[in-house]
Formats: C-alpha cells, sequence, structure tokens
C-alpha cells in the first residue's frame, strides 16, 4: 500500500507525536507499505505563536498537493490540526478523497489553560477539522470516551508502543545523586502542569528534562531542581535509568508516551488518576496514581522495577501499527482491501 501521511509535528522536534509517526513509519515499511512523510521541515516555515522552538509550515498547499498528486496515495492520514493539516485536509475535499485523522493533543484545554481561547470554540474547531474524516484516531478508550460526549463521530483506538530495547534497564553512575531521584521528561509549558511536581515536599532531588517556554520562569523559582533541558531520543534511555521516579503531573495528556518510555526502563511511575496515565499506568504495578501527587511518589518507590519493566513490555509498536492500519480508509477504490490480516475500509 501506499500511505501518505501529512503532520505539522515533525523532526527536530522532540514529543511524543513525533516519535509516534517515527515508530509507526517504520512498522509500516517494515511490513512492506510504501510511506510518504510530509511534515515542516521540507517546507518554509515560521515560529509557533508562543512556542518559538516550534516550526510551523507557510502556506504549504502547493507544495503537499503536488507531493500527493506525484505519490498517488491509496491512503491518507492526517496526523495534526495545524497548517500542514489543514493544507491535506483541503486538498482530500478538494479532490473527493477520503482520508484519516489523529487526535494526539488535547488544544481544547491547552489552550485554555493558557488563557488563549476558551474550551467551548476550540472544541468546536476541532470537529469542524475532524468531522468529514472517516476514522478519528485516540490512544485510549478514556480518550474515545472524552471525544465522543464532546460530539466527535468515527472515533476509533490506535494505541502506542515503546521500542523495549532502547528503553530498557541498564546500571548508570549514581554516585553523585542525592536519592530518591524523581524525574519529569517532556515540555516545560503550563498545559503540563509542571509546578505541581516541582512544589512538592519530597526527599532526595528532583530534576526536569526538556525545554519550553515556562523554563526560565520555573528555573528561577525554583533553584533547587536541575532544569536540563532537552534530550534526544538516544539520550533519553540514561536519564530515565538515573530516577528512581517518574513524575507525571499532566493532567491534558492523551497518552503521554514518557509513560511508556520510564516503564520500559523499569522506573515506577507517579501521576493523577486522569486520562492519559489511568490507561496506561497499572496502579500499583508500574505505577501509583493518586489524587495527592505526593502520595503517589512516595508510593512508586515502594514497587518493583521489574514488575514495572514486565507491564511496559505489554505495549508494542508492532500491534499499535496494525490498529493503524485496520483503521485506515481506501482514498479512492469502494472495496475494503485485505492487509495482511487488517482490513482497509471504504465505508462510501
Amino acid at each position: 500500500m501506499r500511505i501518505a501521511i501529512v503532520s505539522d509535528a515533525g523532526e527536530p522536534q522532540v514529543n511524543g507525536v513525533v516519535n509516534t509517526l517515527r515508530a509507526t513509519q517504520q512498522c509500516l515499511r517494515n511490513k512492506g507499505h510504501d510511506v510518504l512523510m510530509l511534515a515542516p521541515r521540507d517546507f518554509r516555515t515560521f515560529a509557533c505563536p508562543t512556542y518559538p522552538e516550534i516550526r510551523l509550515a507557510y502556506k504549504p498547499y502547493a507544495k503537499i498537493a503536488a507531493a500527493l498528486d506525484a505519490f498517488k496515495p491509496d491512503c491518507i492520514h492526517i496526523s495534526t490540526e495545524g497548517p500542514m493539516g489543514l493544507a491535506a485536509r483541503r486538498y482530500c475535499l478538494k479532490n473527493k478523497l477520503d482520508f484519516t485523522t489523529a487526535y494526539h493533543t488535547r488544544f481544547p484545554e491547552y489552550l485554555s489553560a493558557r488563557k488563549l481561547l476558551p474550551k467551548a470554540l476550540t472544541y468546536r474547531l476541532m470537529r469542524w477539522f475532524h468531522g468529514p474524516s472517516k476514522a478519528i484516531m485516540v490512544p485510549t478508550p478514556k480518550m474515545k470516551d472524552a471525544l465522543e460526549k464532546n460530539g466527535f463521530r468515527n472515533v476509533a483506538l490506535w494505541g502506542r508502543g515503546v521500542d523495549t530495547e532502547h528503553f530498557r534497564p541498564a546500571a548508570e553512575d549514581h554516585a553523585c545523586i542525592v536519592r530518591p531521584l524523581f524525574l519529569y521528561v517532556g515540555r516545560v509549558a503550563v498545559e503540563k502542569n509542571i509546578e505541581a511536581f516541582l512544589k512538592l515536599d519530597l526527599p532526595g532531588s528532583k530534576w526536569v528534562i526538556g525545554d519550553g517556554p515556562q523554563r526560565e520562569e520555573l528555573e528561577q523559582r525554583y533553584p533547587h531542581v536541575r532544569f536540563l533541558g532537552a534530550k534526544g531520543h538516544d539520550e533519553l534511555p540514561a536519564y530515565y535509568n538515573c530516577a528512581d521516579v517518574f513524575v507525571f503531573p499532566s493532567r491534558t495528556d492523551t497518552f503521554g508516551l514518557v509513560l511508556a518510555e520510564a516503564m520500559a526502563c523499569g522506573v515506577p511511575v507517579a501521576a493523577y488518576p486522569v486520562e492519559g496515565p489511568i490507561d496506561v499506568v497499572a496502579n500499583g504495578v508500574s505505577g501509583a496514581l493518586n489524587d495527592e501527587l505526593d502520595v503517589a511518589c512516595m508510593d512508586a518507590l515502594q514497587l518493583s522495577r521489574d514488575d514495572v519493566r514486565a507491564h511496559a513490555l505489554t505495549y508494542s509498536w508492532d500491534a499499535a501499527t496494525q490498529q493503524f492500519l485496520q483503521h485506515l480508509h481506501y482514498a479512492r477504490n469502494t472495496a475494503a482491501v485485505e492487509l495482511g490480516g487488517a482490513v482497509l475500509h471504504d465505508s462510501r
């Protein structure tokens, strides 16, 4: 199959969407599919407002249309709702092509947390964007329920995986670390609720891996916390393996790929019992979920790292990619097509 994936998130960005698409693309190619990935790095770009480290494509329609015309995809998947996604959506509607979309980011909650747009307005925009999609792919059952309650249709589950060979337990030099070490990895921004972690009165030390618009402010307010900046995919396992507990304070993530990465390294998770962690973490086995985050942190310290690792092994990119294939829709034909155990749909 010839599969085109269009995304506003792409390398050199470091985030869960980029990691998900990288792994999915590799699995698709391993299964023999021809994949065209269209991302901002191949276009003229401008800095995302309030997120200057993120580059967005500038007027990408003509180039996207030319690339899709040349590739002649059997399936088109639109991964994000930015300029690239809007251009691909326009192309599909103009040419009467079926397509699928993904809901990776809870923009209504993010924009509301940053006091930029009310949730009701952003949800209306999201329903408009995803409305023509033949399948809106989401990573967890809780996220599926949440979207359906907000009026979305054709919502389908597309799980996530973790590279358990790359993210695995390994001995690290712990001599200089004040124990226990509580680690956060992710974007340093208000919607991630990082301050709920930083202000906790916990023993030991706290590290923050990541960058974002709130970093400078939080570094000044919490001088006892080590802010180590963003780290690449290859660097992350060493930092996970230094930690005693991985703390995930976000209340607005759809999945939280870093949860699976930490657990694959045997690091127990402390998080709130909310969408994302509640579907990913086995409470009392691979992590501790509690409305009191400090309680969750201390409870997580008691968990077996072997049990944490064993739970992470249940997440497979191969299985996740098989789900992705099952939800794709053939762009031009009216027949269902067998894809090695997956069925490619067309509902027209």
